[in-house]
Parts: C-alpha cells; sequence; structure tokens
C-alpha cells in the first residue's frame, strides 16, 4: 500500500510539473510586429510567404538578444497606428518615419534610419521635378505616408501646384504605374526608390521640398518597459557587425 501511495504521489507531482510547464509555455508573450507587406528593402512578404527586409531581420536579432519572442504581421499602413494602439500588434519596425503628429499618439524608439523623399519617373522619360509637378500631370504617392500628407498641406493647398495625386497601398503599386504610363512619376522614401531602380526601368528625378526624415520603431505609449527593452537592443544591434552585413544586403549604402 505505502509502494502504490508513493507511486500514485509521484505519478500526481510529474502531471502537475508538466502541466505547469505546459501553462509557462502558453503565457509566454510574443510581440506582434506590424508590417507593410510592400515596402522593401525595409519590410516585405516574399515569394514563399515569409516576410524579409532589413527591419524584420533587426527586429529579429533584437528579439534574440533581449530574449523575446517577436512574430510579424502584414497590415495596411494607412490603419497601422489605429491598430498599434487598439493592441491588435505591439510594435511597428517597418520603415515608419519619426513625426511630432504620430509622436502624440505613439513612443518612438531611437532614430535608426536618416531617409529623404524623392520622385521617381521612367528611365527615359525627359522630365524635371518641377515640370512633374505641374501641367495636370498625375503623381502617385502611397497613402497613409508622410510625403502623402506633406505633398497635399504644402504643394497642393499652399503652393497651388496643379497636379493630380493618385494615391496607392504600396509604393511598389505606384512603380507599376510609373512604367505603364498611368501616372508621370511617383513620390517616395529613397530606399523604396533606388531599390524600385534596381529591378524596373526606372530613375530618380530628386526631391521635391520635404525635409529629412528619421525612422524609428513604434510602440503604444503605456509599454514603457518594452520601449527600453527594444532600445537596448537596438543600441546593442547598431554596434555589431550584424548592423554592416545588414546595410549591405538590404540597403547598399
Amino acid at each position: 500500500m505505502r509502494r502504490r501511495g508513493l507511486w500514485g504521489a509521484v505519478l500526481v507531482l510529474t502531471a502537475l510539473l508538466v502541466l505547469s510547464a505546459t501553462f509557462a509555455i502558453a503565457a509566454e508573450k510574443v510581440y506582434i510586429n506590424g508590417i507593410d507587406a510592400n515596402f522593401p528593402p525595409f519590410a516585405y512578404v516574399d515569394k514563399s510567404g515569409v516576410p524579409d527586409g532589413f527591419d524584420v531581420k533587426a527586429l529579429d536579432w533584437i528579439a534574440k538578444e533581449m530574449k523575446f519572442k517577436v512574430k510579424h504581421q502584414p497590415m495596411d499602413w494607412d490603419g497601422i497606428i489605429p491598430s498599434l494602439k487598439a493592441k491588435k500588434i505591439d510594435i511597428v519596425a517597418s520603415g515608419m518615419s519619426i513625426t511630432d503628429e504620430r509622436r502624440k499618439e505613439v513612443n518612438f524608439t531611437l532614430p535608426y534610419w536618416k531617409i529623404k523623399q524623392v520622385l521617381v519617373s521612367k528611365k527615359d522619360a525627359k522630365i524635371t521635378v518641377e515640370k512633374a509637378m505641374s501641367g495636370g500631370n498625375k503623381i502617385g504617392v502611397q497613402r497613409g505616408t508622410t510625403e502623402a500628407k506633406w505633398i497635399e498641406e504644402n504643394l497642393i493647398k499652399k503652393a497651388g501646384k496643379k497636379f493630380e495625386l493618385v494615391q496607392y497601398d504600396s509604393a511598389p503599386l505606384a512603380i507599376e504605374d510609373v512604367v505603364n504610363g498611368r501616372i508621370v512619376a511617383a513620390a517616395m522614401d529613397d530606399a523604396p526608390a533606388l531599390d524600385a531602380v534596381k529591378k524596373k526601368p526606372v530613375k530618380i528625378l530628386g526631391g521635391f521640398g520635404m525635409k529629412e526624415e528619421d525612422f524609428g520603431y513604434a510602440i503604444r505609449k503605456e509599454d514603457t518597459e518594452f520601449l527600453k527593452k527594444v532600445n537596448e537592443g537596438l543600441k546593442r544591434l547598431m554596434k555589431s557587425s550584424y548592423w554592416a552585413e545588414l546595410k549591405k544586403t538590404y540597403l547598399d549604402k
């Protein structure tokens, strides 16, 4: 009887330990990174359906270094901050410009990349930035971006420029219409513009008046500890040899 009782106690204890471990695994937090599925080279989904890009790999490294788990979730860019605030995602590491307006809604990590906005046209187009943004021409832009808002407010409303702004779900879609001749040019960050030049018969015309901007990762206002953790990981990443490898692989700078 004593042996049976002892064996039963061992079985119960083993079951409890297994159950406890199961609950611990189930309870482990997985941070969801909301990404633009079509914003190369910073974030995109490759041909096999796997998230990839400079920001995706950078955050993977940070997560491993700082010992947390992360999953990358493609989302519509124009609704990505509302999704962050609604806790559908936990971070936006996907080529997001740090602006005063966005700072009112979210916190940003330290800046990790500086970008400028440019116009992209067909490679054989005989046109300047000034001519492109006049005469009723169509200019493409990704909706929900800082360049879309800046062009609307500063060039169309304030300066009275006579061109039509056509909004797209992604910069590459705008590039396709540049190539097909549906629009004269597309406005975007210089990194995806350089990526487009490598893949399509297009060229960079130049800037159109916007100031340079910094990229940072967006995190909810209340998630201060997570912000500290990501900032520390970002500092370590930028000091590591992997940082240079990432830049060479994705940004070629």
